[in-house]
């Protein structure tokens, strides 16, 4: 079980990322799916992919709502909607129509909370991962037409962003992010980072860190937090930190003869860096599309 588990660990990972927005989230996810799987008799499963990613988006589908519900938000799709209020998108109708994958993984990242959580994985599992509405809806407790224009509603709110005026601020903020970083200027460190910034690292990217630090790596921890702090970790330590696009989105990455050890997902709040998520760990970096 566990080896079949491995397999599809990936793939899950990835669902998991893209909806929820977060490796922390996917890992709880994909944790959360294992321990489901152990406790179901696995002779009893025809289609592991196919369950595996049934379950995996339905723990997501409940980790969205727990989140909605934290902030005391609405759900909209916490109930089921009534079969009549669905419509079939026209044919032709653009909202119906496959996003870019670059441009889609920017739009996500802005307005991820503002979707349902339905919504982000009807439009991921059929945007980015090619399944077809009649798959589906099984997953979402939806037919085939609701699943459809639950993507389509989302991918109308995704195309409404401006993704070419986001990716060209972001590029710029986090190009001077690593001239800052690399040229020791602590001032303009603080100037390009939220207040309450926070960055995150795995334990494979702690461990790269401290084996890199004399070449000039970023001194690492699992979380530090505040601007100050953040700011000290990168004066003077981002030789080897370059511009990347990871899931079509900018981003930055520890690339070392050619290769990318480490990635830097960011997050931006009034174009400042937010969050810093650093991930070394193979099985992540596999799982994202990064283009130097």
């Amino acid at each position: 079980m566990a080896e079949q588990f491995v397999t599809h660990r990936p793939k899950l990972y990835a669902i998991a990322h893209r909806a929820l927005g977060s490796p922390w989230g996917a890992d709880d996810a994909v944790q959360e799916a294992w321990l489901r799987l152990q406790r179901t008799d696995i002779a009893t499963i025809k289609n592991l992919e196919a369950w595996l990613t049934t379950v995996i988006s339905r723990v997501c589908i409940d980790m969205i709502r727990q989140q909605a519900s934290r902030r005391e938000d609405l759900d909209r799709d916490s109930t089921p909607e009534a079969e009549s209020s669905v419509r079939t998108p026209a044919d032709g109708d653009p909202s119906d129509s496959l996003m870019r994958i670059d441009d889609l993984g920017l739009a996500m990242q802005v307005v991820l909370d503002s979707l349902g959580p339905l919504e982000r994985l009807a439009l991921v599992l059929h945007d980015v991962f090619a399944l077809s509405y009649d798959d589906i809806a099984p997953i979402v407790e939806r037919t085939p037409t609701a699943a459809r224009q639950l993507a389509s509603r989302a991918r109308a709110r995704l195309r409404a962003v401006d993704v070419g005026g986001i990716r060209e601020r972001q590029d710029a903020a986090i190009g001077a992010f690593l001239d800052a970083a690399r040229n020791g200027d602590f001032g303009g460190l603080l100037q390009l980072l939220d207040p309450e910034i926070e960055l995150r690292s795995d334990g494979a990217a702690v461990e790269l860190a401290t084996a890199g630090a004399d070449h000039g790596a970023p001194l690492l921890e699992d979380s530090i937090r505040g601007v100050d702090a953040v700011a000290r970790v990168f004066a003077g330590r981002a030789e080897l930190t370059r511009l990347v696009s990871i899931d079509g989105a900018p981003a930055a990455a520890y690339v070392a003869d050619g290769t990318v050890h480490a990635v830097y997902l960011i997050t931006f709040v009034d174009d400042r860096i937010a969050t810093l998520d650093v991930l070394a760990d193979a099985e992540r970096l596999a799982s994202l599309q990064t283009v130097i």
